[in-house]
């Protein structure tokens, strides 16, 4: 079994890279874009073609939310041309495609957690530029498997758990938005359960179902409820006091609600989801040793 992963240092390219290490009899190609440049496609047809995987893993992704505003060009390159790529050239050469996309492609308007065929309605060029990638996916590769995450955090790369972290040393108050609704999401966890997929197609290929998933953490969080209980769990003397989002202006309104029923993945997969809390300390922990 041979795994190629796009965006190896990112978040989650790096906790794959960290469980990899659970799965000697499996061949891993971690790339990013000093390796591989997903948004041309000779580069992609001839290193797909050269390393023959069973799976691409896109963990590539433009995620700078409003940076994207004006860097309209680099997000629909990234987020939305390069995932059709991959999956125009895995289709050539028999390989399956796991693609993880974004929670931000809702509106945030809804009442109740996500279903993957509740409608989209994406704000700004980030949230666009994501759905259009999960389009190209499926058009290029009906084969495609699609997850939707939320609230990405690790020992890895820049997050919020990091910021709070420093700025909880720095001040001994910060202000948090109380009303965006959604799941805090280690990428350890989410890392897994890619993991776990491929595990259970390996074993049951019939069982492959391709379309879209949701999965994040078990349980639900304003902003400002994870930010409390960061400081709760490392022991910070911070106070966090709750604002509306209106106070705290973006160039891209963030969804205000989106909870994401995972019910699909875990009956399709038989994926066992931690609830959020556990993981953010077990990730707190694993950032102090």
């Amino acid at each position: 079994m041979k795994l190629l992963i796009t965006g190896a240092y990112g978040q989650l390219g790096n906790e794959i890279k960290v469980l990899s290490e659970n799965y000697k009899e499996w061949d891993f190609i971690f790339t990013d874009v000093d390796l591989l440049d997903i948004t041309d496609r000779n580069a992609v047809a001839g290193f797909l073609n050269e390393t023959k995987p069973d799976f691409v893993i896109n963990c590539a992704a433009y995620t700078a939310v409003d940076k994207a505003e004006a860097d309209i060009e680099a997000a629909n390159r990234i987020n939305a041309i390069a995932p059709g790529i991959i999956a125009n050239i895995t289709k050539q050469i028999g390989a399956k495609m796991i693609h993880i996309s974004t929670d931000y492609v809702f509106g945030g308007k809804a009442f109740r957690p996500l279903v993957e065929t509740d409608k989209v309605s994406p704000r700004g060029i980030y949230a666009k530029s994501k759905l259009v990638g999960e389009q190209n996916c499926v058009k290029e590769n009906l084969d495609s498997v699609i997850i939707r995450t939320s609230w990405l955090y690790s020992t890895f790369g820049n997050n919020f758990v990091k910021t709070m972290l420093r700025l909880g040393k720095e001040r001994s108050s910060v202000n948090v938005v109380f009303d965006q609704i959604g799941t805090p999401t280690y990428a350890a966890d989410l890392a897994k359960a890619i993991l776990d997929i491929v595990l259970v197609l390996k074993k049951e290929p019939e069982r492959y179902l391709s379309g879209i998933y949701h999965y994040s953490n078990e349980g639900v969080a304003s902003w400002y409820d994870f930010a409390k209980v960061i400081f709760e769990i490392s022991g910070i003397d911070c106070r966090v006091f709750p604002i509306l989002s209106e106070a705290f202006i973006t160039p891209v309104k963030r969804p205000e609600y989106s909870v994401l029923d995972k019910s699909k993945i875990k009956n399709t997969f038989g994926i066992e989801i931690p609830f959020w809390i556990d993981s953010l300390k077990f990730c707190i922990a694993n950032m102090r040793k």
